[in-house]
């Protein structure tokens, strides 16, 4: 009867240790895609113009826009082509809206939607996959001469802009190089490189901010999308810029 009580004492000691190194690693994971989020828009308040220029099927397309950003929510103006100038996107909460001059009120959409192209409209804004996607680590790999941290993300909210991502951070930067976009089924939809050559100054000291993403679609590598991120600077954005009853106002 002894022997049994210890035996049964270990397996729950066991237990609490093994839930405890879970929690751990876990906790370990989201710090990785925190500090890769920041460096992908998600700060206090931040501006950004974005050129993008999408091939498919041996069309060129090119929109520009500029992003005002707090945290992960965002207003993003359409600046070119004249055709689409002044329409906006705006995300609060996750949740997403079109406007454009003659509309009556803000139209929701979702930031799977394409924008243009490959390109969907959840591509521009901050990311948060931290908290969008639950993480399980896979073995570290080398990509591009750096060791990566690899994650595979699976979504826990519908309102992601992808069902699941299987993400490479590199070790030493602490910033996403590489991400792989599927669909729940496992299709691969399109691959990403990222490039961090611009800089913002916060807490004192300079930090990378992305500069490019590279888009290649899953089943035509011809088709590609191009986003060029410049003009980045810290901004005070207001709750009235991300407020979606003014937005038809603005």
């Amino acid at each position: 009867m002894k022997q049994k009580l210890l035996g049964q004492l270990f397996l729950l000691v066991l237990m609490i240790v093994l839930a405890s190194m879970a929690r751990a690693a876990d906790g370990q994971h989201q710090e990785i895609l925190k500090r890769a989020d920041e460096a992908r828009g998600n700060l206090g308040g931040v501006e950004w113009t974005v050129s993008i220029r999408s091939m498919e099927n041996g069309r060129e397309e090119n929109r520009e826009l500029i992003v005002e950003a707090k945290g992960y929510n965002f207003l993003a103006t359409l600046t070119a082509p004249p055709k689409v100038r002044q329409q906006k996107l705006l995300m609060v909460d996750r949740n997403m809206w079109f406007a454009k001059p003659g509309l009556r009120k803000p139209v929701p959409i979702s930031a799977r939607q394409r924008l243009v192209g490959g390109v969907a409209y959840g591509d521009i804004a901050s990311t948060n996959y931290a908290e969008d996607y639950a993480a399980k680590a896979l073995p570290e790999e080398k990509l591009a001469g750096e060791v990566c941290n690899v994650f595979d993300l699976t979504a826990t909210t519908k309102k992601a802009t992808y069902d699941r991502i299987k993400y490479w951070i590199s070790r030493d930067r602490g910033l996403g190089i590489k991400a792989e976009y599927y669909t729940v089924s496992g299709k691969l939809l399109k691959s990403a490189t990222f490039e961090y050559t611009n800089v913002v100054n916060y807490d004192g000291a300079d930090h990378p901010f992305i500069s490019k993403m590279e888009i290649i679609d899953g089943v035509v590598a011809e088709n590609t999308g191009t986003l060029t991120f410049s003009a980045t600077k810290l901004k005070q954005v207001s709750d009235a810029t991300l407020d979606v009853n003014l937005l038809m106002s603005r």
